[in-house]
């Protein structure tokens, strides 16, 4: 069903009284609908058009983990494990989106998931999940920097040009462009996002050319499948090479695919800002699927066709951090014999962790504003400028990119390799909030009569598919960092690795216990869960924005047939 019917059919609550009422009472009272901005002075302005947050959707799927990290992941546990690790992980990804699509397609509310979990679920859930993204996201952004300044190395060592200096460069940049307004930072992560499209696609062509034998007359096929093999039979030095061997590379690679994935849920962050979040942000979900297929799970399979896993120049290349060097698609251009794509693709890496870096700070000071429009944060948090910037969301959020300067010291880059394994679980964490949000929300919508075709969007696999995801998504937090928990790796392992794999558990925990005792809170019963209260505000605005649409369709029958329509967003 078409979003617009909704507004005839549930313009009222089920027990007659009027949306509109509910909301004008509690304005008079509070200002604002909790998770729902309306005022000048607090609420974010709609300039996100379709084409940005189809952008953005694909550039928060494709970064530096596709890019660098499936060298590891290949030299660790062989070809066919990565395939069927990426595959299963990206299945997950593709239901966690689905659910967010269908919960943000009733209701685009300004304050994103912590404003879901808490109406829909439990507000402690709410508190929880709002702080612990916000606490990954400040620490993203200063890794990213550090990243800039490691692959700007690449070409100028650090003995002739400080780090510190393109850090400083680029966090000034970052902080500009998400200070000009969301229509600003739309734009520039549509055309960087589209420069990524490209960069992947180009990679994907010159890995077939390579697997086919046309860059140096060597046609690889399914040769390195046979030998080395499709899988690494050895873990490490203390397991002996057989099947436990197998099944531990595999199983380590499960993180690596993670942590690649991590960010593609940025799009629900987005729903405050869009034009039409009802049409936009399901269209974006949808497309996620084969975007997940396009460009990881074919990068993934043909980069174990044109590398061997035990290639010393894949070995080497684990080594060199970020740039370049460090990616197993630059190897296999060498091992091509092809000698400019090395700097390409270096520049391309710079351009994907600067775009990394300023949508990781736009979510940054988002979810502060969402946790603040929740009631989680202070008020402060929720104040916009002219342009609908959460300002003091913006700048409190940036303040903590100043932490890539400890990157100018040598001995201070494992902290940041900690704070990656950070990221990692406190990723994890939301995809299982955002699925039990989703848990809650079906559930309570049929409770209340809700079918599915009075829904906008619903999930393809409906709650069945989010009890699959979060499983799954359990058990990799669980057993993340599994080795420490066998004896004859923990013995010697790194504990600082441990705990930073683990610490956002507790985090997590402290704070949903912590919010309970403190406020009180219970969950929310099937019953009893609201779907209805600011949803005519919504309705308005999406109905404002249709007529508008229509009235220039009007007076310019070509208005909407752009280049971009037409020919170029097919691909996109």
């Amino acid at each position: 069903m078409e979003a617009g019917s909704l507004r005839s059919r549930h313009s009222s609550s089920p027990n007659g009284t009027k949306e509109a009422g509910i909301f004008n009472d509690y304005e008079e009272q509070h200002g604002h609908i909790r998770g729902i901005e309306t005022s000048a002075e607090t609420s974010l302005h709609r300039g996100l058009k379709a084409r940005h947050i189809s952008m953005i959707a694909i550039g928060g799927a494709i970064g530096t983990g596709l890019i660098i990290g499936t060298g590891k992941a290949l030299a660790k546990a062989g070809p066919a494990a990565i395939l069927i690790s990426y595959s299963v992980i990206g299945f997950i990804v593709f239901l966690v989106m689905a659910g967010l699509g269908e919960i943000s397609a009733w209701l685009p509310m300004s304050a994103g998931f912590t404003g879901y979990a808490s109406r829909f679920c439990d507000p402690s859930l709410g508190f929880a999940l709002g702080w612990t993204y916000w606490f990954k996201y400040i620490i993203l952004p200063p890794n990213q920097l550090t990243a800039s300044a490691l692959v700007i190395q690449f070409w100028l060592p650090r003995d002739r040009v400080n780090p510190g200096v393109w850090i400083a460069i680029f966090l000034v940049v970052i902080i500009g462009i998400n200070y000009f307004g969301v229509k600003f930072f739309g734009e520039f992560e549509f055309w960087l996002s589209s420069f990524k499209v490209v960069v992947i696609i180009g990679i994907i062509l010159v890995s077939l050319v390579i697997t086919a034998g046309g860059a140096d007359g060597h046609a690889r096929g399914f040769e390195y499948w046979r030998n080395p093999g499709a899988f690494n039979p050895k873990f490490n030095d203390e397991i002996p090479e057989g099947s436990l061997g197998r099944f531990l590379t595999f199983y380590s690679t499960l993180v690596t695919a993670t942590f690649a994935f991590l960010g593609t849920e940025l799009v629900g962050v987005t729903v405050g800002e869009a034009q039409n979040p009802r049409r936009t942000i399901p269209r974006a979900i949808k497309l996620t699927f084969y975007r997940i297929v396009v460009f990881y799970l074919i990068s993934v399979f043909l980069v174990g066709m044109i590398v061997p896993y035990n290639d010393s120049k894949l070995a080497f290349a684990n080594k060199a951090e970020t740039s370049a060097a460090a990616s197993p698609f630059v190897v296999a251009i060498e091992l091509a014999n092809i000698n400019v794509l090395p700097h390409i693709v270096n520049a391309s890496i710079l351009l994907f962790v600067l775009s990394a870096a300023n949508s990781d700070l736009y979510i940054a000071s988002r979810t502060l504003y969402g946790l603040a429009s929740d009631g989680s944060a202070p008020a402060i948090f929720r104040k916009t400028d002219k342009r609908g910037v959460p300002i003091y969301a913006l700048f409190t959020s940036a303040t903590f990119g100043l932490l890539a300067f400890l990157n100018v010291s040598d001995d201070s880059k494992a902290v940041f390799t900690y704070l990656v394994n950070v990221t990692t679980i406190l990723g994890l964490i939301s995809w299982i909030s955002i699925l039990v949000t989703h848990i809650w929300f079906v559930r309570a919508r049929k409770a209340q009569g809700l079918t599915d075709d009075m829904m906008p969007y619903t999930a393809p696999l409906g709650i069945w598919g989010s009890y699959v995801a979060l499983f799954i998504c359990v058990l990799v937090a669980i057993t993340k960092n599994f080795d420490a928990f066998i004896p004859s790796i923990s013995a010697n392992g790194n504990y600082k690795t441990f705990i930073t794999g683990y610490i956002g558990i507790p985090v997590y925990l402290i704070l949903i216990f912590g919010h309970k005792l403190v406020t009180k809170s219970k969950g929310v019963r099937p019953h009893e869960c609201d779907f209805y209260t600011g949803k005519d505000i919504i309705d308005r605005e999406e109905e404002e924005f249709l007529a508008e649409e229509a009235a220039k369709r009007a007076a310019n029958p070509k208005y909407g047939r752009s280049f971009y329509k037409k020919w170029v967003s097919w691909l996109f």
